[in-house]
C-alpha cells in the first residue's frame, strides 16, 4: 500500500478516491472506473466519496499516467460478499476477530474445525487486508454452525472473538 500512497503523496483527495476505488474493487481502464464491465460515472463515484467529480476524473487520469498504478488498478475486480445475505440462501456467517492479524494460520485452523465437523464453507474472506490492525475473517458456511463448533472456533489460538452476522 505504501508504494501506491507515494504516488498520491501531495494529493490527499485523490488518495481518498484511489483508496475507496480499491476497497470497492473498481478497476481503471479505457479512461474510466469500472465495476466489472459496468462503467461508473465520475459523478456517481464522487457522490459516494463526497468529493467533486473533477477529483475523481483527476484520480483516474493520474492512475492512467503511472504504469505502476495502472498495472494494479487495471487488474482489480469486485467480489460478491455473501455474509449479509447468508440467511437468505440457507447459510450462516461468522466474523472472526484475530488477536493479531499478522500471525499466520488462523484461517487454516478455523477451516479445519469446520471441515472436521462436516461443515461446507461457501466463502472465506479477509475483510480488510490492507489494514492489518482491522482485518477480520468472514466465513459463510452451509446451514447453521452448531454451538459446540462455535466453542471450538472461539478456542482456536489467535481468536480474540467470534461475531455471528
Amino acid at each position: 500500500m505504501d508504494r501506491i500512497k507515494r504516488h498520491f503523496k501531495n494529493l490527499p483527495s485523490q488518495e481518498q478516491v484511489a483508496t475507496l476505488m480499491l476497497k470497492l474493487g473498481l478497476s481503471v481502464h479505457d479512461g474510466g472506473a469500472y465495476c466489472g464491465p459496468v462503467l461508473q460515472s465520475d459523478t456517481a463515484v464522487a457522490r459516494a466519496i463526497g468529493v467533486d467529480r473533477r477529483v475523481v476524473r483527476s484520480t483516474i487520469n493520474h492512475i492512467m499516467e503511472i504504469p505502476e498504478l495502472l498495472n494494479l488498478f487495471s487488474r482489480v475486480e469486485s467480489m460478491l460478499l455473501l455474509a449479509n445475505a447468508a440467511s437468505e440462501i440457507g447459510c450462516s456467517a461468522i466474523e472472526i476477530v484475530p488477536v493479531d492479524a499478522q500471525v499466520p494460520g488462523l484461517m487454516a485452523r478455523i477451516l479445519v474445525v469446520l471441515s472436521d465437523a462436516g461443515i461446507n464453507v461457501r466463502q472465506a474472506v479477509v475483510s480488510d487486508p490492507q489494514n492489518l490492525s482491522d482485518s477480520h475473517l468472514i466465513i459463510v458456511a452451509d446451514g447453521s454452525i452448531p454451538g459446540d463448533i462455535m466453542t471450538q472456533i472461539r478456542g482456536c489460538p489467535g481468536v480474540a472473538s467470534v461475531i455471528i452476522r
